[in-house]
């Protein structure tokens, strides 16, 4: 047996740490390993990773479409008959339509390198604009609330360790033991204190951890920031020295709380008890030290970014960012969550977090890549409004998407289909026949986290070493491979294959930016447990809190941000009287491409599945394990009814992860944030209907308080 191999978990921004165990007839076994972020603990999901190494489904050789016509099925090719095809399309789509008649798709699990390549690739070798990721769908409005109060965004900009210690935490929209189990153990001393305040709006596993359980209606998170931020003012709780010291912009905040968000009128508009709003927030500025963490819960909304910046308000009016032991920080979804959106693989931004719009930047990156600054593309489309143009007259008529599955994970799922077949060319680079994948005309098998070298960035903002353990299966091209090879056939040759020299260029791209590497080599992360930006040169010991002296504002001061309640983009009618609301169970990750072909993980969580109510079963006369259909505006989406009192009565849940009849966000409302460009996928307005007796559900509408 070889000797195990130190590296990381290949789903959650977590990266727990992990060792790999190469076994003698192939593939690998996980072992445990003390890393900060985990302490030796793995999920389910960790803990059988290895598997997929090995799965009968995995691609090993191209496919593409016989004789180029989509009516017939995906065939094996040479990695030159596919390849040929791929640069014959975008030229194609070049000669007709520009540089922007192709467009690239990235992923939030792609390492920091390949992350930072694919977004080079389409500003250089393609001269695009049109490249967004679906990070897009995860990050964004937390990104840009904490980018618009503290001038920039890490997800947490403190460690782990320092969440550990805090004296009380406020959890928003996180359902983390089911979305990542060993991050629990650092909120250990709060369960035992009693001083864990979770907001959801179902009972889940995280929430019923907790001493206070807030359930507000889906969309009203907002409402119910503004509602605990008033009184903090009321009852004397701000912290008045801190306020003006360290920030800008209370005086028309406050002004904005009082006005309008008294607790009962909060109560009205969320269904929280106004004693329990009072008692959160005593809860928190009692504390000597405290947190508020925001996630997907608060962010996945047409307001996710005012959502998160009340949140934010809260905590800056309680006395908490940068502040030893106290802060705010979001939760991380994607494995590279926090490196994938620093280095330019999204819309509107360069390497290194800098804005794609700044001369200073574009002519900074412009130079480590060897071109004019004038001839990089402007900031694109955000990533719904990229897939929601493709194949128009306007929009792009090719695109490459690299590890994403968005026939499962975008919003308005049957649009997304439509626009995918209305594509001249699809090409998919993934490791299985995803459902975005079945949909191409070309899929390129690419390797998997266990057998490349890379790094990643979790969401500390921990500069983490993926390690490669295994050799990949022959036939089998890593991301980099790829895209130097289109870059090459493309006529741009500044592209390597090697992941170190790809490293080492995103140093010298990024350095000088918010998301500065340029002092984090490789030998560096390996001689310890990473490093955390900024690091502006090797002799610099790494950021691991963010804002202690200041924020990264030209002043230092952190900015309040005001902002109003506004009702959900879709509520309930006499037609849809329900919400749906969406999230992932603990077996499952994501859109479930890789964990659906994990047996042990398929056979806990086989199906889709519908949560409803008690109460609302028995108006419904819906039985446990009964097939049900949730039919909204936009499409219908079948899974089995799960009774449970978790989940309030005018609401409905269904996870995420499959595909087919199943998909939750056939559903889900594309609205969009008009900062982030977040899609609401978080609520929408649903009925429900029994599958076997094709009868809708009559449900009365009722109010907030239900």
């Amino acid at each position: 047996m070889s000797a195990p191999v130190p590296t990381h978990c290949p789903y959650c921004a977590l990266q727990c740490g992990m060792h790999l165990v190469p076994l003698p007839g192939g593939g690998a076994e996980v072992a445990a390993r003390d890393f900060p972020t985990n302490r030796g603990g793995l999920c389910r999901k960790g803990w059988t990773s290895a598997a997929l190494l090995t799965s009968p489904e995995r691609l090993t050789t191209p496919l593409v479409r016989e004789g180029g016509d989509r009516r017939r099925p995906l065939v094996p090719a040479s990695w030159d008959e596919a390849l040929e095809r791929v640069v014959a399309g975008i030229r194609r789509a070049q000669a007709h339509k520009g540089p922007d008649g192709v467009a690239v798709f990235g992923g939030g699990g792609l390492t920091n390198e390949k992350a930072y390549q694919l977004g080079k690739f389409a500003r250089v070798a393609l001269g695009t604009s049109q490249v967004d990721y679906n990070g897009r769908f995860c990050m964004s409005s937390a990104a840009a609330a904490g980018t618009r109060a503290f001038g920039v965004d890490r997800g947490l900009p403190f460690p782990l360790e320092d969440l550990a210690a805090a004296e009380a935490v406020l959890l928003v929209g996180s359902n983390a033991a089911d979305t990542m189990p060993p991050f629990l153990q650092h909120l250990a001393a709060q369960r035992e204190r009693g001083t864990l305040v979770v907001v959801d709006p179902r009972a889940t596993p995280t929430a019923q951890a907790a001493a206070l359980h807030l359930q507000p209606v889906p969309g009203t998170d907002l409402a119910l920031a503004l509602g605990m931020l008033h009184v903090a003012v009321v009852d004397g709780l701000v912290d008045a020295a801190y306020v003006a010291e360290r920030t800008t912009g209370w005086d028309e905040v406050r002004r904005l709380v009082l006005g309008g968000y008294w607790p009962e009128r909060v109560e009205r508009l969320t269904g929280v008890p106004a004693p329990d709003l009072r008692r959160a927030v005593h809860l928190l500025a009692g504390a000597r030290t405290a947190m508020v963490l925001t996630a997907r819960g608060a962010e996945q909304h047409s307001k996710g970014t005012d959502t998160v910046s009340a949140f934010v308000d809260l905590a800056l009016a309680l006395g908490l960012p940068g502040r030893p032991g106290s802060g705010y920080g979001c939760l991380t979804g994607q494995g590279n969550g926090q490196g994938g959106r620093e280095h330019g693989q999204k819309a509107d931004q360069l390497p290194g977090y800098r804005r794609l719009d700044d001369p200073a930047a574009r002519a900074h990156v412009a130079a480590v890549w060897g071109v004019e600054p004038a001839s990089l593309p402007g900031p694109g489309r955000s990533a719904y409004e990229l897939l929601d143009a493709l194949g128009t007259p306007e929009g792009p008529s090719v695109l490459l998407v690299h590890a994403s599955n968005v026939v499962v994970s975008a919003p308005d799922a049957r649009r997304v289909e439509q626009r995918l077949d209305a594509l001249d060319l699809l090409v998919v680079t993934d490791l299985v026949l995803s459902e975005t994948a079945r949909r191409a005309d070309v899929v390129l098998p690419t390797t998997q986290w266990a057998e490349e070298d890379g790094t990643m960035t979790n969401l500390e903002g921990r500069v983490l070493r993926r390690r490669r353990a295994l050799d990949p299966p022959p036939g089998v091209r890593s991301e980099l491979e790829v895209l130097a090879e289109l870059a090459a056939r493309l006529g741009a040759h500044r592209f390597s294959a090697d992941p170190r020299r790809v490293f080492d260029e995103l140093r010298r791209a990024s350095a000088g930016g918010p998301a500065d590497y340029a002092g984090i080599t490789w030998e560096r992360v390996e001689a310890g447990d990473g490093v955390f930006w900024p690091c502006p040169d090797e002799d610099h010991p790494g950021t691991p809190r963010l804002f202690l002296d200041r924020f990264a504002t030209p002043d230092g001061r952190a900015r309040f941000v005001p902002v109003h309640h506004r009702p959900v983009a879709e509520d309930r009618d006499a037609e849809h009287p329900l919400y749906l609301t969406t999230g992932r169970v603990l077996g499952h990750y994501q859109s479930g491409a890789q964990t659906r072909r994990v047996p042990e993980l398929a056979a806990a969580d086989p199906e889709a599945f519908v949560e409803l109510h008690p109460d609302l079963a028995l108006r419904l006369d819906v039985q446990e394990g009964e097939e049900v259909r949730v039919v909204g505006r936009r499409g219908a989406a079948v899974g089995r009814a799960r009774v449970t009192p978790t989940v309030r009565p005018d609401t409905v849940f269904m996870p995420f992860h499959w595909g087919g009849a199943g998909r939750a966000n056939l559903l889900t409302n594309p609205a969009l944030d008009p900062v982030s460009r977040m899609p609401e996928f978080k609520v929408c307005a649903v009925r429900l209907e029994r599958v076997g007796a094709h009868v809708p559900a009559h449900v009365p509408v009722q109010g907030a308080g239900a």
